[in-house]
């Protein structure tokens, strides 16, 4: 990968089980049952965005696919309704990966916003045409919350390719 004008330092090569490890967290983290308020975020949908910007080639729209069923069991919503949306943020997530990582962690933070508000869009007009009620407008705090938590995923998620492998006083890197 080309390097960012400013970027200091090389990533190491993530560890395939921590990227799975953090996607099971945040789909667990999305399952506590702490009521249905229409602003809680989406961190499963959070963590999908950000894999699949930065590992389009491990996580894909097949990934999303799949823990947006898990979801959609989860939470008795009709059945295809996370899984649409999470397909949906994959697709867009890995179609602006390239562009997306030319810019510092604030500004992709912004430019992902579009991507949880057609999300949560998404899930919305899905509920409505199964006859559910509408949540509120409420529903349009999550995607500001989740772009909110976008430079903290960012931080924690690439910890553990940020720490050097081995320190080395002849090694410049």
């Amino acid at each position: 990968m080309i390097m960012r004008p400013g970027q200091q330092q090389l990533l190491l090569p993530l560890s395939p089980l921590f990227m799975w490890t953090s996607l099971f967290v945040a789909l667990l983290l999305n399952m506590i049952p702490i009521g249905r308020a229409a602003w809680t975020p989406d961190l499963l949908a959070l963590a999908i965005v950000f894999w699949s910007v930065h590992q389009p080639t491990r996580i894909g729209i097949g990934v999303a696919f799949a823990f947006g069923l898990v979801m959609d069991v989860h939470q008795s919503a009709m059945l295809g309704q996370h899984a649409l949306s999470y397909t949906t943020l994959g697709y867009f997530a890995i179609a602006i990966h390239r562009r997306l990582l030319w810019y510092p962690v604030a500004s992709q933070a912004l430019q992902v916003l579009p991507l949880f508000a057609l999300s949560h869009v998404i899930e919305l007009a899905i509920r409505m045409i199964g006859g559910g009620v509408f949540p509120g407008w409420n529903l349009m705090v999550s995607p500001v919350i989740e772009t909110v938590l976008w430079p903290l995923a960012s931080v924690l998620l690439l910890a553990p390719q940020r720490r050097t492998p081995e320190p080395d006083a002849n090694r410049p890197l």
